[in-house]
């Protein structure tokens, strides 16, 4: 009888300390423990692995198949600087520069693979990791509730240190007409299809003529500059960026139309297939390191710069 008290006691104990490490959803795969791999209850990964030794040994699905394969396929839309972006004078993989692509060639380096990047519209990165065509997806991703549920998310690698969150870009003679989201009654209005600020601009502007939806950030732009639309929306430091870069586009931002997202939700991060917690666990391991290293503002810092010279 004394037995079975001391095996149930056991077990209960053993019960308590799975539910801790639960909670936590600290490091995996400690020595002689078997890992345990969770998303936190904002339905993200920010749980991580230890990646100093390369992708380990108890390699399971998506993760064990680039180890297998050799090759890490990365999705991007390759024209969002400075985190993704195309140098033309270059060719091959070498032409996709930006901070987000030197975040992926870090963690290829990590697997100890070869990085390919596989470059397509932005409405379908998601996608293609669904479909399993691609393993990751690397394109300044924000956190979207809807979006975690088709994909896992990694925690959060790049917060806007200045004008974080979301604005709206207009003709530079409509400054004074367009000021407040009431002044876009009448309006025709511009975001980015399956973008943060798709969803921002559904959710916070509720009276205008006509809502476009476009493939990229710079059909935005282009769509302002020429008439067709009155307003987009814009992530605000990046469209700081293009306006200085390209100071006769006729373009600025309009005041008092500033659109936020929930303290938990912010911070640009890396979508893997809907399952593969383990791919994340070690996708959060080299972002530790980024962050620790401060080695993402200065690959920022460096495509700004870069972007800058192309024009872009």
């Amino acid at each position: 009888m004394a037995e079975m008290r001391r095996k149930r006691w056991l077990r209960v104990l053993c019960a308590g300390l799975m539910l801790v490490l639960l909670s936590a959803g600290g490091a995996a795969g400690a020595e002689g423990t078997e890992a345990v791999y969770v998303e936190n209850q904002w339905n993200y990964v920010d749980g991580f692995m230890d990646v100093t030794g390369g992708i380990p040994e108890n390699a399971e699905g998506a993760l064990l198949d680039i180890k297998t394969r050799g090759v890490l396929r990365v999705a991007t839309e390759p024209y969002f600087p400075p985190q993704e972006f195309i140098d033309p004078s270059l060719s091959g993989q070498e032409q996709y520069v930006g901070a987000d692509m030197e975040l992926a060639r870090l963690i290829a380096l990590r697997m100890g693979v070869t990085l390919e990047i596989v470059p397509m519209s932005f409405t379908e990165v998601l996608t293609a990791v669904e479909e399993g065509r691609c393993d990751l997806a690397i394109s300044a991703l924000s956190f979207i509730p809807s979006r975690a549920d088709r994909v896992e998310m990694s925690k959060g690698y790049f917060y806007e240190e200045t004008l974080a969150g979301s604005g709206m870009v207009i003709r530079t003679e409509d400054r004074d007409r367009i000021f407040r989201t009431a002044d876009l009654k009448d309006r025709d209005i511009v975001a980015q299809q399956g973008s943060l600020q798709e969803s921002m601009t559904a959710e916070n502007v509720t009276d205008y003529r006509q809502f476009r939806r476009v493939e990229s950030v710079q059909d935005v732009y282009l769509a302002v500059q020429e008439g067709w639309a009155d307003a987009g929306t814009v992530e605000l430091e990046t469209a700081v960026q293009y306006i200085r870069n390209n100071p006769d586009c006729g373009l600025t931002l309009a005041r008092g139309i500033h659109f936020v997202m929930d303290e938990n939700h912010k911070g640009d991060r890396i979508a893997g297939k809907k399952g593969e917690l383990q791919l994340m666990y070690f996708v959060n391991g080299v972002i530790d390191e980024v962050l620790q290293d401060d080695l993402y503002m200065q690959w920022y810092e460096a495509g700004e710069e870069y972007a800058g010279r192309l024009g872009l």
